[in-house]
């Protein structure tokens, strides 16, 4: 409280006052409260970022896809965005001294202090908030599935009402002040990731392969086989989603000039990508191959038996969501926080904390139960949103910064991602705005 009161009394003082009272606004902000995490926090908060609602679509996605388009664009995505993040990792202490704490940060050194805020906070506002509403759906129908599974019931209560009990939880999660606080959960979350996408392939290898399987595109017409395959591109996006906190991740890290943050926060992110690909392969490939073009959009949604154990990795996918929320929701909160105490002057406190947080909670849970078109917000969301901040913002920032010689290798790798990402920026939104629409069409509010 006494930093706190210092603050408010010094808002308009002297250089020196300021400093100390731009230390005490760090040391209150998610992001920069806390340095003292380990090199596996960041392995699981990235594991608990990237695996999560993305995995279970993987198999539908390469309904859409095809074997061989699928099987090529789920390999390269893992390559592409492995690259991008060992920039962002690299380029997060690239001048002695300083570190780029939040992705604008990174993004005003690239482009100028407001091109690259411009460029960047939308973007990745836009990521982070969409992610939070697509798990709040999640959440719900998880939460949904796990309820009809154990009572044998499905039509007595609405998903409106499960995905307000999922999200009544974040009201109290909320508070916890940063990364470091919610290491627990996140930590649980990773598990839980881990877990269900196990049982999510190998029950449906113990299923067998269906007597019907059809490994044909899932669409009739020509049209409807471009616009699925465009929307399963954003499918792919979105399961790759990490790169909008690793640089916040990074910030919990301590550091010093003889060992940089860069070398635990690296060890952190290989362990999180192996980790990922043990998931996201086998539950891809197999889900795929066992249910064919009648795959569900969630996989889990195609399981029933045995019926303990598909109710069970329901559970598991609750408990992600609910930590992989509270991963992308922080930067948000120090977002609104940072924008409220340094430029309009809010004294940091419990108070204002209470009413941002709340209000976000609110906000993403009321979103969440209008538009539950699962399948569609994926591929959506992630060619708009993802394709920029995961595939191709770090190679423009890497080439802004260290400018690399022209024709060389760093540069080639670099063009050849910001093209590849452009094309899925551009082609993924309009499959998953279709397939919204089509949803749409037959979904009745707050059902």
């Amino acid at each position: 409280m006494g930093t706190q009161a210092t603050y408010a009394e010094n808002s308009f003082g002297s250089g020196k006052e300021k400093s100390a009272k731009e230390k005490a606004v760090d040391d209150w902000l998610p992001i920069t409260s806390s340095r003292n995490a380990k090199w596996w926090y960041s392995a699981f908060h990235n594991v608990t970022a990237m695996v999560g609602a993305g995995v279970l679509s993987l198999p539908y996605a390469m309904a859409e896809l095809g074997w061989g388009p699928g099987v090529a664009i789920l390999i390269l995505s893992w390559i592409i965005t492995l690259y991008t993040l060992w920039q962002m990792v690299e380029m997060h202490e690239m001048i002695p001294g300083k570190r780029f704490d939040r992705y604008h940060e990174l993004g005003q050194q690239a482009f100028g202090e407001k091109l690259g805020l411009w460029i960047v906070v939308p973007q990745q506002l836009l990521v982070e908030v969409s992610v939070d509403i697509v798990y709040m759906v999640t959440g719900g129908k998880s939460l949904k599935k796990f309820h009809d599974l154990v009572t044998k019931k499905s039509n007595d209560i609405k998903l409106t009402y499960f995905i307000m009990i999922f999200g009544s939880c974040h009201f109290f999660l909320a508070f916890l002040p940063n990364f470091n606080a919610i290491a627990g959960v996140s930590l649980a979350a990773a598990v839980m990731s881990l877990s269900y996408s196990t049982i999510a392939w190998t029950a449906s290898a113990a299923k067998g392969v269906q007597g019907n399987v059809s490994y044909d595109y899932k669409a009739s017409t020509t049209t409807g086989k471009v616009f699925a395959f465009f929307s399963a591109l954003g499918d792919v996006a979105f399961a790759y989603a990490g790169h909008n906190v690793v640089l916040e991740i990074q910030a919990t890290i301590p550091s010093t000039p003889e060992k940089p943050s860069k070398k635990p926060m690296w060890k952190g992110v290989v362990v999180a990508y192996i980790i990922v690909a043990i998931c996201y392969f086998p539950v891809a490939l197999v889900g795929y191959y066992i249910f064919g073009n009648g795959v569900d959009d969630n996989i889990l949604m195609s399981l029933n038996h045995p019926t303990w154990l598909i109710a069970m990795a329901n559970l598991f996918v609750v408990v992600h969501v609910i930590g992989s929320y509270q991963i992308y929701a922080i930067p948000v909160f120090d977002m609104l926080e940072t924008t409220l105490v340094k430029k309009f002057h809010f004294t940091p406190c419990f108070r204002l904390r209470f009413f941002t947080r709340t209000t976000y909670v609110a906000l993403t849970m009321f979103l969440g139960m209008t538009f539950p078109f699962f399948g569609g917000l994926l591929g959506f969301f992630g060619g708009f949103a993802f394709a920029p901040t995961t595939y191709f913002l770090p190679c423009i920032m890497w080439l802004a910064i260290y400018k690399p010689k022209r024709f060389s290798l760093s540069w080639f790798t670099n063009w050849i991602c910001i093209i590849l990402g452009l094309l899925l920026m551009i082609l993924a939104p309009i499959g998953g705005l279709r397939q919204i629409i089509l949803d749409a069409k037959t979904y009745q509010f707050y059902s």
